[in-house]
């Protein structure tokens, strides 16, 4: 996959949802309505940074490749090049998986 030609801005970092793999219980199927949005996201692109008091860039904890949990409804949907990606704020990353 080619890395998409999208940047994020400040203290924001571009993400794709990792599908967890279905898994169906008593036979029944859940419809992609009702599931719950994903909340594992790999990490695609960093901004330039948060800049502190001080006026000196504060460094991200994430780095790009890393799986990532994200809040729940925190960020902004975006698709690009057929691709669906989420721009959020580096305070709506969670905690790094692994």
């Amino acid at each position: 996959m080619a890395k998409p030609k999208i940047k994020p801005l400040g203290d924001r970092v571009l993400v794709q949802a990792v599908e967890e793999k279905e898994q169906i219980r008593g036979g029944i199927v859940i419809p992609d309505a009702a599931k719950e949005k994903p909340q594992q996201a790999k990490v695609i692109a960093l901004g330039t940074g948060k800049v502190d008091e001080d006026g000196k860039r504060v460094p991200f904890d994430v780095k790009v490749g890393d799986i990532v949990l994200t809040s729940k409804y925190g960020g902004t949907d975006v698709k690009f090049d057929e691709q669906e990606y989420k721009i959020l704020s580096s305070s709506d990353i969670l905690a790094i998986v692994g």
